[in-house]
């Protein structure tokens, strides 16, 4: 017989961020990323880091995990690595998000490409995908300084 050995698993839990905090929006998953994403010592701002955030049937946030960290401009993510720590947290839905170090959010195609295999993935699960929100720095002519997925279009209901 093998045995194969999982690493161990960090979902940050509601003690160690905001209780109770509602998430039902982007704006609001970009405020929680400022408050406690960029504060968490496994986040680095040089690369890009995909993180999720784990929320009850009623949005608010059970807690947050890092799902892969990846290169100046390419990140590599499994749905089955997405979903692990919503599996582990109980979690009714998840919010994906991730940094462009470059500081431009504009999705690319492989993040368009990601995120409709994560709606696919979340449907067999019965866990929502709510949105997939890119974190990046504001400019004059984009004073956001984050884009949502679900607010360019990209979900749909039948994929």
């Amino acid at each position: 017989m093998t045995m194969i050995t999982l690493g161990e698993f960090k979902v940050v839990s509601l003690r160690e961020t905001a209780p109770d905090h509602l998430c039902d929006t982007p704006e609001r998953a970009a405020e929680y990323w400022r408050k406690h994403v960029v504060n968490d010592p496994r986040f680095n701002p040089d690369v890009e880091c995909f993180i999720c955030l784990a929320l009850n049937t009623r949005r608010r946030i059970l807690g947050h995990y890092l799902v892969a960290t990846g290169t100046l401009d390419t990140i590599l993510c499994h749905p089955r690595e997405v979903y692990r720590g919503a599996i582990v947290a109980s979690a009714g839905a998840i919010i994906a998000m991730h940094n462009h170090p470059s500081g431009d959010p504009t999705p690319s195609e492989g993040d368009i490409r990601a995120t409709r295999d994560l709606i696919r993935a979340g449907q067999l699960l019965k866990i929502d995908l709510v949105d997939h929100v890119i974190m990046g720095q504001p400019t004059p002519d984009r004073p956001k300084d984050y884009v949502s997925l679900r607010e360019l279009g990209y979900f749909y209901d039948k994929l």
